[in-house]
């Protein structure tokens, strides 16, 4: 059997060589990229890991779908799997286009020590592996969580908290076809950062038609980057509601996908969801103040 160690050079060397590989083809092709609309892998993505208070620690993982149009399903099982342990560790089924990131967090006990927890993920004929380690290097603080979230490690207040959102209806909800399903959410947040534009978007209201594409942009069926499209709308009023479909069969579609919450303080967002096939699906709302997100998940049967 394998000892640690030799995982970790395998893994460093893999590193390497795929890095002089990059070197090589950017050194023969400057500035050339292929984009493929469907047919391509889904690669698991470790983010970092974060403390816990009672000594645990959270290791948080997202995705690149490499795809710019298609979102594979990979259902739970050998081609969508966590070791050791259970192989259900949260993660989701339905992959949306290009980087996702922080999308689910697994908790690990205090003891963990040097263990590595590895997700698998096979796409489209192709596997991937995505190594999680508690190494220091890997931590996310918040200046991580900031400059990922366009903020960079200093633009936003250190006392900014986390928006809550919650659903009166309950997250245990039921729905029969071809009927939709309309969700409430109540979101609250402290109002840090607020309203903010991005560089590129600053001048939109001296042009209109530039301050219009825009607006088309952000009503794109599927998010390009979540982190990224979260933010944009969010930084209309300061805070905002964005809905995934996590898992579940068939094509699921939000109407809206990602609502501003007016006022940016406090308020309901509706959003009316409709289903193609019958099952069990999770979706996701995250409430965004545009640098910190809060999840909540959804269990719908579907008859």
């Amino acid at each position: 059997m394998d000892t640690q160690l030799a995982r970790r050079k395998r893994r460093v060397a893999f590193y390497a060589l795929a890095g002089f590989l990059v070197l090589v083809v950017v050194g023969v092709r400057v500035g050339a990229q292929m984009r493929f609309d469907r047919g391509q892998n889904v690669a698991p993505v470790f983010e970092g890991w974060e403390r816990n208070p009672d000594g645990t620690f959270n290791m948080v993982f997202g995705y690149l779908n490499r795809n710019y149009q298609e979102i594979p399903q990979v259902p739970l099982g050998p081609n969508n799997s966590f070791e050791p342990g259970p192989a259900d560790r949260g993660q989701p089924t339905r992959f949306y286009t290009r980087r996702q990131q922080f999308v689910f967090k697994v908790q690990v006990p205090a003891d963990w020590g040097e263990k590595d927890l590895i997700w698998t993920l096979t796409s489209n004929g192709r596997t991937d592996k995505a190594f999680g380690s508690l190494w220091p290097s890997w931590e996310i603080d918040d200046g991580v969580i900031k400059a990922n979230r366009g903020m960079g490690a200093n633009g936003a207040p250190n006392d900014n908290q986390r928006p809550s959102i919650s659903l009166p209806s309950g997250t245990d909800l039921t729905v029969s076809l071809p009927d939709t399903l309309t969700l409430t959410a109540f979101v609250s947040d402290d109002g840090i950062p607020g309203p903010r534009l991005r560089r590129d978007e600053a001048s939109d209201n001296d042009d209109p038609l530039r301050a219009a594409d825009r607006r088309r942009r952000l009503t794109r069926r599927h998010p390009v980057n979540q982190a990224i499209v979260n933010a944009r709308i969010a930084g209309e009023t300061g805070l905002a509601v964005t809905w995934v479909h996590y898992r579940g069969p068939g094509t699921v579609t939000f109407d809206p996908m990602g609502i501003p919450v007016q006022g940016g303080r406090s308020g309901e967002v509706v959003t009316v969801v409709s289903f193609t096939e019958a099952g069990t699906h999770v979706l996701r709302a995250y409430a965004d103040d545009s640098i910190n997100t809060t999840p909540i998940d959804v269990s719908v049967a579907v008859r």
